[in-house]
């Protein structure tokens, strides 16, 4: 268990240390951790829908922070390179997130297409139940892509290391609270435009 937790905790500090310098992207990973919670909440009651506000808002805004604002340059607090940084990122990287988001992108599109998805589920019949599939299908998909990954990680690594991997991201949403409640008053205080030029450092 210690070693679990050691292992956990390393993995939160990397990933703050490396990945969350920018106020902005902070402050969008408080907005997308408040949602998650409802998410997380929704999903005893209308997993579809759950999936469905987790992909579209939580996910949307807490990856819009990591590809659009978080600097890419050399970093001088933690002495590594982007480069570096992605190589040894434990969860998705930038380009493993494109790909994950690639995927994602076009499953509404294979739906439309394809709405018994080959035969696995019911076939939607109108908006509503076009979009509740989409929901269930990108529920899957973001079960699948924590399982994935851990698999990945225990076949590259070890199976501790996946697991505290799976956990750190379920319970993101609490960590990422705790860290970043005050990023909007510091970034209402830094300025929006002294924020911004972080990006091209």
């Amino acid at each position: 268990m210690h070693a679990f937790l050691e292992t956990l905790r390393t993995q939160r500090w990397d990933d703050h240390r490396y990945y969350h310098h920018s106020l902005i992207n902070q402050s969008l990973h408080l907005f997308s951790a408040t949602s998650f919670l409802c998410v997380y909440i929704l999903l005893f009651w209308d997993p579809a829908t759950a999936a469905l506000i987790a992909w579209m808002v939580s996910m949307t805004s807490r990856q819009s922070g990591h590809f659009f604002f978080e600097p890419k340059g050399y970093d001088e607090t933690n002495q590594a390179t982007h480069e570096y940084k992605e190589s040894v990122k434990v969860g998705y990287n930038l380009r493993r997130k494109a790909i994950l988001h690639v995927i994602w992108g076009l499953t509404p599109f294979l739906l439309y297409f394809e709405p018994s998805l080959f035969g696995i589920i019911r076939p939607w019949d109108g908006i509503s139940g076009f979009l509740h599939n989409l929901g269930l299908i990108w529920l899957c998909l973001g079960a699948g892509g924590l399982a994935f990954r851990c698999v990945q990680l225990w076949v590259i690594g070890d199976l501790l290391t996946g697991l505290a991997w799976v956990v750190k991201i379920v319970t993101d949403p609490f960590h990422d609270i705790k860290l970043y409640y005050k990023a909007p008053y510091r970034l209402f205080r830094v300025g929006l435009a002294n924020e911004l030029a972080l990006r091209h450092r």
